[in-house]
């Protein structure tokens, strides 16, 4: 399946329906008076995240997304129909913008949450509501309102457990269909991997789950190279898995370029705990393995683990590292409480709680 983490849609809910004029009309009543019902409410435009789905590739397809119109009312004070409503089924971790790609609405990053991103419009009363004292055969009634018409933008951040950084070519696609069923494109250029790919690892009956992200270079934060869209989805990994190929002349500069590039975008990514990898070993002699590995070293501030996807030498050892480091990040992590669905001034939880919003 294609990845795609950004996507462009038109979103319209639903009108609502027109009020009735009508009267009533029965044997041996003369003046029955009005009966015209109130029209439906129209449809409303929902999203919710589900499981399962790792791409907005569905959107690639589909755009538009419309409401249904609430139903006209009628006589006898019947009131219309309610529109059907429209749900987009995202992701987890899918954020939503407004046109303006910048402007965020809503960060869903739990399953099963819903966002409401446009209220249909209210069905119109009925000439039954303008009954007075002095008019007592009321012949008009209220249009329904209009819905709210949007375009909007999805954006993909990926949650995944640990992400693969680096510089093309540091050997990170690899590493990843080494370690998991993943099959990201593998080839001796830049910028092989254009989309991230994601990978399920085990270790020890553990399971993590591990995301290659396109190479970055100097001025990836400012949009240089493939640009920084991917380092969005840096944001919610636990831990960051840095490799610096052996290839590369000058490792350390390797090493601290990225390095410049996460402190850059900002967000807490030089926050994130870091193991460092120099990959590739297997091109290298053992002078040279050691020169390399001790400027890695001396740049980084830690002893790098020696990696080679093509032998296996090192690999273990890394993943041991990441498991650790992820599950001790889910033990200090506090269960989140994730407002699911807004009504009012109430906020219904995961837990089955009802909390009242702060009242200012």
């Amino acid at each position: 399946m294609k990845f795609l983490d950004e996507a462009k849609v038109y979103i319209r809910s639903g009108d609502g329906g027109g009020g009735s004029v009508s009267f009533r009309r029965e044997k041996f009543i003369e003046f029955g008076g009005p009966d015209g019902g109130d029209g439906g409410r129209g449809g409303d435009v929902w999203v919710e995240t589900v499981n399962g789905l790792n791409t907005l590739i569905d959107f690639r397809y589909q755009q538009h997304f419309k409401a249904t119109t609430g139903t006209h009312g009628m006589g006898r004070n019947r009131t219309g129909a309610n529109g059907s409503d429209v749900t987009l089924k995202v992701p987890v971790g899918t954020q939503i913008f407004e046109e303006d790609r910048e402007t965020l609405i809503c960060d869903l990053t739990v399953e099963g949450q819903r966002y409401c991103l446009a209220h249909g419009g209210n069905g119109g009363f009925g000439n039954a509501h303008f009954k007075t004292s002095t008019n007592q055969a009321p012949d008009w009634a209220n249009p329904g309102l209009p819905g709210e018409e949007k375009t909007l933008w999805l954006r993909l951040k990926l949650i995944a457990d640990a992400g693969l950084v680096g510089l093309p070519n540091a050997g990170k696609s690899t590493f990843l269909a080494s370690v998991t069923r993943a099959r990201p494109k593998i080839a001796n250029y830049p910028f092989t991997t254009l989309h991230p790919n994601l990978g399920v690892a085990t270790i020890d009956e553990r399971e993590f789950i591990l995301a290659d992200i396109p190479g970055l270079i100097e001025g990836a934060h400012e949009g240089v190279g493939i640009g920084d869209r991917f380092l969005g989805h840096v944001e919610r990994t636990r831990v960051l898995l840095h490799l610096v190929s052996a290839q590369e002349e000058k490792v350390g500069k390797a090493y601290k370029t990225v390095k410049h590039e996460l402190e850059a975008y900002g967000n807490d990514l030089t926050d994130k705990p870091e193991i460092v990898a120099l990959s590739q070993i297997d091109v290298l002699d053992e002078a040279e393995l050691k020169k390399k590995t001790k400027e890695l070293a001396k740049a980084c501030g830690k002893t790098p683990f020696q990696i080679s996807a093509v032998t296996g030498k090192g690999m273990t050892e890394v993943l041991r590292a990441l498991r650790d480091i992820i599950v001790e990040e889910n033990t200090e992590e506090k269960p989140a409480r994730v407002p699911k669905l807004r009504h009012r001034d109430m906020v219904v939880t995961d837990e089955g709680e009802d909390e009242a919003d702060d009242q200012p």
